[in-house]
Order: structure tokens, then sequence, then C-alpha cells
């Protein structure tokens, strides 16, 4: 399924992947103020491209052992920041009081958070269903497959 768009020339069709990059480029740059992202550590490479999920910063040590990997942990006051390969909000609801935040952005504070956990071995990521899962168990938030579909 497509939606045609036209622009100055023929009509052009526009898949579900297209509309959904446009949508998270609007989230992209629709927030509050600057933003500034979080980097991955010297020696390690994202191949996968980074975003993060971020949780109020006393879920972070109830979540640590819970996870089979962890990836790159930041952290700041109030939050902790997980990176995950990029795009891994797709197809999942993260549940309050996560915050999904494409190419691991961070609002705009004093300080970038800091460094808590790195992994060893050279890719930063914590695998996003394990950490839903986990984050969903602590906060008693079902899955969203397990979720009833209305009509």
């Amino acid at each position: 399924m497509g939606v045609r768009a036209t622009s100055a020339g023929a009509p052009r069709v526009l898949n579900l992947d297209t509309l959904v990059r446009l949508e998270r480029g609007l989230r992209k740059t629709s927030g509050t103020g600057p933003s500034r992202r979080l980097t991955v550590p010297e020696g390690m490479r994202a191949p996968l491209g980074c975003d993060a999920v971020a949780m109020p910063a006393r879920l972070g040590p109830l979540l640590m052992p819970r996870l089979p990997r962890v990836g790159c942990v930041y952290a700041d006051s109030t939050h902790w920041w997980w990176l995950v390969p990029s795009d891994s909000d797709v197809a999942l609801d993260w549940p309050a009081p996560a915050h999904y935040a494409t190419g691991a952005l961070v609002p705009a504070a004093p300080g970038l958070p800091g460094l808590i956990h790195k992994p060893g071995g050279t890719l930063p990521y914590t695998p996003p269903i394990p950490l839903y899962l986990a984050l969903c168990r602590l906060t008693g938030t079902p899955p969203a497959w397990t979720r009833p579909v209305s009509a």
C-alpha cells in the first residue's frame, strides 16, 4: 500500500517505510529546546545506529539484574539512558514512565548524562526486547502484543 504524493514532476509513491521515516524526522525537530546526542564510547561501533530509552533513575538498578546483556547506560540525577539499536520503537509502545529518544538525543541540560556502564566487546546496545519486557514487568504494564485488540 502506498500514498501518492505529487511534486513538480510525476506523482511519487510513498510507502510505509518512507512515512515512518518522515514522522520520526518530525519528532526529532519538534522538541521544546536544543538536544544533545549521547555518544558511543571510543573503541565501540554502532552499525545499527543508536536510539536511547530513558527511564526514571529509581528503576535503573532494578532493571540491571533482569537483563541478559546490558549495553551502554548513561545516567544523570533523574534518568538512566539505555542505548538500543535504531528503530527499537517499531511496534513497541514503551510503557510510561519510559521515554524513547530517536537518535539518542537527550533534552538540553547543564551536562550530558555520564556513562555508568560499558559492556565488554564493541557493541553498545542493550537488547531492546528484554529491556522492554523487564520494564513492562516493573511498571505492571502488559506488553503491547498481549493486549486485546478492539474492532
